[in-house]
């Protein structure tokens, strides 16, 4: 079964309004696209559409945060991490306004539209910004628990919605989530994969393929990349062959950066493999073909596992 992310951030979203009137809603014309016309229905006194103008949208957030409101601003990722990056970084950060940032169409969902809507540099962007928190979910469960610790989080975020309009459903049991906690999804002995929004699904995958090579691998959901889970890798690493990242963006300052620079730290760490948008402007085409161009399919995935471990 395959359920859009957007929609689901809308739908939940709305639902919580009624018991939050704090939350402010903004979306720089992506109403329809982000499941959010029924929330601008019910409750539009809290809602505004600011029109394709991302850098005023975060502008009016900003001082709408400021007055006390919960904002979540919406729009593609895109544009949301550079048109307006240096309102983000001074309005959001500087100021620590609580203003949580929706970036929808992240990674490389949107397929043919090339690489003026591809969102695969945001994670590093916004990273580099102080104090601002990032969490990317693994499904649509996921983006409805993100939702809702949002909703009680104060402070600057960014959701990203990566992946394409409908994925695969990974959680398909109840659990805990809390922003900066990693979840395990697969105990394993010999490799230990670090992944988080559509790659925790191809990670899986892979996890299962290499099983049958004689191969164990852990699985490690790490949907919030900052603040990073470093409890979590200290307690998985020890006695692993090799440390793996996986996720649907630029690998330079994003999840695999965060993890490298925390295994710097520890001395003697495994060998890490990296998987994502290796510094390319990736060639426009279906969904399925832009994975394999970025070695981001379940065989590329898993070839390079087995020619690296040692």
């Amino acid at each position: 079964m395959m359920l859009s992310t957007r929609n689901a951030f809308g739908t939940f979203l709305t639902e919580l309004a009624a018991e939050h009137p704090e939350v402010f809603v903004m979306s720089a014309d992506f109403t329809k696209s982000t499941g959010l016309a029924k929330f601008k229905e019910q409750f539009p006194q809290q809602f505004l559409t600011t029109g394709i103008a991302e850098q005023n949208m975060i502008a009016l957030a900003s001082g709408v945060a400021s007055e006390g409101h919960n904002v979540f601003a919406s729009s593609f990722a895109s544009f949301l991490a550079t048109r307006c990056y240096e309102q983000i970084k001074i309005n959001l950060g500087y100021m620590q306004h609580n203003v949580k940032l929706v970036g929808i169409a992240s990674g490389l969902g949107v397929s043919f539209q090339g690489n003026t809507h591809y969102g695969l540099d945001d994670v590093s962007l916004m990273r580099a910004i102080p104090g601002m928190t990032i969490v990317v979910p693994s499904d649509c469960t996921e983006v409805a628990k993100a939702t809702i610790a949002l909703v009680n989080y104060n402070g600057p975020a960014y959701l990203r919605l990566v992946g394409e309009g409908f994925i695969p459903i990974v959680n398909t049991d109840d659990y805990e989530f809390i922003i900066g906690k990693g979840i395990v999804k697969r105990e394993g002995t010999d490799v230990l994969m670090i992944a988080n929004g559509t790659m925790v699904n191809q990670s899986l995958k892979v996890a299962e393929e290499l099983d049958k090579e004689g191969i164990s691998v852990a699985v490690v959901n790490m949907h919030t990349v900052k603040p990073l889970d470093t409890e979590l890798i200290n307690k998985m690493i020890p006695e692993k062959k090799l440390v793996v990242t996986a996720e649907e963006g630029q690998i330079n300052g994003g999840l695999a950066s965060a993890v490298a620079e925390h295994l710097a730290y520890l001395g003697n760490a495994p060998k890490m493999l990296r998987f994502g948008v290796q510094d390319i402007f990736p060639h426009a085409g279906s969904y399925q073909y832009l994975l394999q161009q970025c070695g981001l399919d379940v065989e590329s995935i898993k070839k390079s596992i087995i020619d690296n471990i040692e």
